[in-house]
């Protein structure tokens, strides 16, 4: 059978001992907790910047410094033993796959807005692209471990992102998700990201809780990710498919507490909706929040936490 995505990052490609960028440095910023007890039902995440460190604060499809991305069209090609159905044209084998790479997104974004003012590229849909032209080239890959090639451009994808920018999740993250859902409140994502996301989530929280399962934590139907609605946020799209989410529940939008690190992308358009907000400001890095921001209603936060396991507090945990 098959490897699925989350076993693909957590035990296959670990095993090869390949080397990867390191997850970046928190810093932290300067700020005090505000904390009260709100009526929360369940809690819908962010991840870049909130769940897991990565440096920028969100997916890059291309490093800010072209040799990163390079090297890891270089890993890429290796990896997946692309280079005997590439073209071969003089340089580098990386500069061929940058310009197919480049030509794949350029369309993917023209084409994929449909109106949509914040659009999401899919990024396994580039590598998708990139594979069926190898494949007019004989190109073949090992279906019994990456699956169709629908599964195995995720992988693909997963091992890309991963070669350009290191992931790490924040201190007490899986120990916060699992005693949310010990309490009977379930955790959801309300996020950008790509297909591989919830695999970064599963092993990056593996590595502080050995038995964290992303799919028992995060169950499948309440994730509304910007890859799965074609839509960035602060897009209405988006947060209107999270309150669909949370209506299919029973829950309403002011029982639902949001987490995330920006104040424009997150805290704004939530609050626009009705949910409950909470600012997480436990990293410098990803932190998007000034004081002029919180000045106004429509960015201010409900509670302002600077450690995760702060949302705990929020909901009254361990409180009689």
């Amino acid at each position: 059978m098959a490897l699925t995505l989350e076993q693909y990052a957590d035990s296959y490609l670990p095993a090869r001992g390949l080397p990867w960028p390191a997850a970046p440095m928190v810093k932290l910023a300067k700020a005090k907790p505000f904390l009260h007890t709100l009526p929360v039902k369940a809690v819908m995440w962010n991840v870049y910047g909130t769940l897991l460190a990565i440096p920028q604060g969100e997916i890059l499809f291309e490093h800010e410094h072209s040799f990163v991305t390079d090297n890891a069209f270089e890993k890429t090609i290796q990896e997946f033993n692309m280079w005997n159905s590439m073209s071969r044209k003089p340089g580098a084998p990386a500069a061929y796959m940058r310009e197919m790479f480049t030509k794949a997104l350029t369309n993917l974004r023209m084409m994929g807005s449909g109106g949509e003012k914040f659009p999401e590229v899919q990024s396994e849909r580039i590598w998708e692209d990139i594979v069926k032209k190898l494949m007019q080239k004989e190109y073949v890959f090992d279906t019994n471990v990456y699956g169709a090639i629908g599964e195995f451009v995720k992988k693909i994808a997963y091992f890309y992102h991963a070669s350009i920018q290191g992931v790490g999740a924040y201190l007490g993250a899986a120990e916060t998700v699992q005693m949310l859902a010990d309490a009977g409140v379930p955790s959801g994502l309300l996020a950008d990201g790509q297909c591989f996301t919830p695999a970064q989530i599963h092993k990056t929280f593996r590595e502080q809780d050995a038995n964290f399962d992303v799919n028992l934590a995060f169950p499948v139907a309440l994730r509304v990710m910007s890859t799965d609605k074609k839509a960035k946020k602060p897009s209405e799209t988006i947060f209107k498919a999270a309150l669909a989410v949370c209506a299919s529940r029973g829950w309403k939008p002011s029982e639902v507490l949001h987490v995330g690190s920006n104040v424009v992308r997150d805290i704004a358009p939530a609050k626009k909706h009705g949910f409950l907000t909470a600012l997480f400001a436990g990293d410098k890095q990803s932190l998007v929040a000034t004081s002029e921001h919180l000045k106004e209603p429509q960015f201010r936060p409900d509670v302002l936490v600077t450690e995760l396991p702060q949302v705990l507090e929020i909901i009254g945990y361990g409180k009689e």
